[in-house]
Parts: C-alpha cells; sequence; structure tokens
C-alpha cells in the first residue's frame, strides 16, 4: 500500500515491536524518538523501521518536525503512537480513500483496550483524531496535551474504521503518571479557551460540535461527578461491565486532577 507510517515514541520498549508488525504492510515505517533510555529504538531498527530522534516539546511540534524534516517515501502518511495497533480492515480502508484522493486528511476512530476489552461506550467511541494525511497540505497545532489539525487544504474526511488503542498497556501507575502530566497542561488550555457559541454545541459538524461542548464543560461545576454520571449512565459505561466502571472513576480523577489545577491557577501566589 502506498502509505508511510509515522510512529512517536519515547521509552517505548513495551509496545514497539507489535506496533511495528501491526504495519507490515508498509515499506516506510519511521519512528520518531524522544531520546529513549530503554531499547525502543534498537528495537525498532531491528525490525527495519529508519529511526529519527528528536527532543519532545510538543505533539504538534513533533508532527510538524516530521513532516518538514523527514524524507517520506509516500506522500500519504499515517500518524500511529507506539500503543496503538493497525488493523487489516483499517488498511483497506486506507486503501480505498487513498485512491480517491478526496481530502487532505482523514479522521479515523480509535478502540480503546481495558482490561483486555474494548470499552465501547464509556469511552465515547468513535472519540475520531486527524491520523491519515497527505504530505504538504496538512499543518497540527498544540491542544491540551495533544494537538489538533491547523491548516487542511482540502478538508478533513472520515474513516469509520477504528485502529486499537491500548493505552493501558505500561499499567495503571504510568498512566495516572501521564495523566497528571496532561492534566496540568489541559488546566492551561482551559483557562485560556474561549466560550464558544452556544449553537455550536448542535453542529453537524462533529469536531465543532466536540469543541463547543468542551468550552461549555469546562465552565461547568461539579465536573468530575458530571462525567462520571455521563460517562457511566448516559454513554452507558454500565454496560462495558467491571472494566467500564473502573474506567469511568479513572476519568473523574483525571478531571478532579484538571479542576483542581484550573483553581490553582486562578488564586494568586503567596509565598511564605
Amino acid at each position: 500500500m502506498p502509505i508511510s507510517i509515522l510512529i512517536l515514541t519515547l521509552n517505548e520498549e513495551i509496545n514497539i515491536e507489535s506496533c511495528i508488525k501491526s504495519v507490515s504492510f508498509s515499506d516506510d515505517v519511521v519512528v520518531l524518538d524522544s531520546y529513549s533510555s530503554d531499547t525502543t529504538c534498537e528495537i525498532a531498527k531491528r525490525l527495519g523501521a529508519r529511526v529519527v530522534q528528536r527532543k519532545f516539546d510538543d505533539f504538534g511540534n513533533q508532527r510538524n518536525y516530521a513532516l518538514d524534516e523527514i524524507e517520506f517515501k509516500h506522500s500519504w502518511i499515517f500518524h500511529l503512537d507506539a500503543d496503538e495497533r493497525f488493523t487489516k480492515e483499517l488498511q483497506k480502508e486506507c486503501e480505498r480513500v487513498i485512491e480517491k484522493d478526496e481530502k487532505s486528511a482523514y479522521f479515523v476512530p480509535n478502540r480503546i483496550i481495558f482490561l483486555n476489552k474494548w470499552i465501547k461506550r464509556c469511552t465515547r467511541y468513535p472519540y475520531p483524531q486527524v491520523r491519515l494525511i497527505k504530505r504538504g497540505e496538512v499543518r497540527f497545532a498544540k491542544a491540551g496535551h495533544g494537538q489538533r489539525e491547523d491548516q487542511v487544504e482540502r478538508g478533513v474526511g472520515h474513516i469509520h474504521v477504528p485502529y486499537d488503542h491500548y493505552n493501558f498497556s505500561k499499567g495503571i501507575a504510568d498512566w495516572i503518571d501521564k495523566h497528571n502530566r496532561y492534566s496540568t497542561e489541559e488546566a492551561a488550555l482551559a483557562s485560556k479557551l474561549e466560550k464558544r457559541p452556544l449553537s455550536e454545541c448542535f453542529s453537524r459538524e462533529s469536531m465543532r460540535r466536540k469543541r463547543a461542548l468542551k468550552a461549555w464543560f469546562i465552565r461547568m461545576p461539579c465536573r468530575p461527578l458530571f462525567k462520571f454520571c455521563y460517562l457511566y449512565f448516559i454513554r452507558r459505561g454500565f454496560m462495558d461491565g467491571m472494566p467500564g466502571f473502573l474506567y469511568c472513576r479513572l476519568q473523574m480523577m483525571y478531571e478532579s486532577m484538571i479542576t483542581i489545577k484550573i483553581k490553582e491557577l486562578t488564586f494568586p501566589t503567596k509565598r511564605p
């Protein structure tokens, strides 16, 4: 398939082999590593991937650096993280949209796997991100702890076949440590986020609706409890069994961390 794969890594020796093997169909796999201290790079090279290193600052800049500085073999690039896995079904769908060449980028959904189970409901599936892009037609920008599409020449289309996301592959402790950092960035973003028109919350365009809802949700009281109730009852997380219940509790904890850090930013700093 005429597609290059870009994988961002930092100490991913647990995940990188399975990730690369899931994209064995591609003859151009590039690992952009943030100076891992484990064997990530050695494993990637052994499996035939090219390895480039750059110090990490944020996801948007990291992806833009790859687009600007790395010589990819193909014009179409799929962005993948080390804890994510490509599927045969997704491969076929990517081939189909690449052949049509109607858009500059495509939103792709992800299936979150937790405790060996696809958590379908309370993860707000499909919850897509821009992952398949045509080089030279797309830029990224920092958004919270992640990134969003910033400049897209021919618009963004939708792929409805997901990739699998094992974002708990390093254990709960690692997830909590990572989301402690993410919550700091989300709190900083929330303190600057402008209120969007209420009408955008009902937009037919999914990403506009998602971002408007986030802007309004940030201003709600009792957000952590509301998030748990929303995911567990309204999104029917209770149907995902015990993994769903535990996932909702983790999301409530993450929301609490963001809320507390927003409060911290609004209070003047007093030195003892």
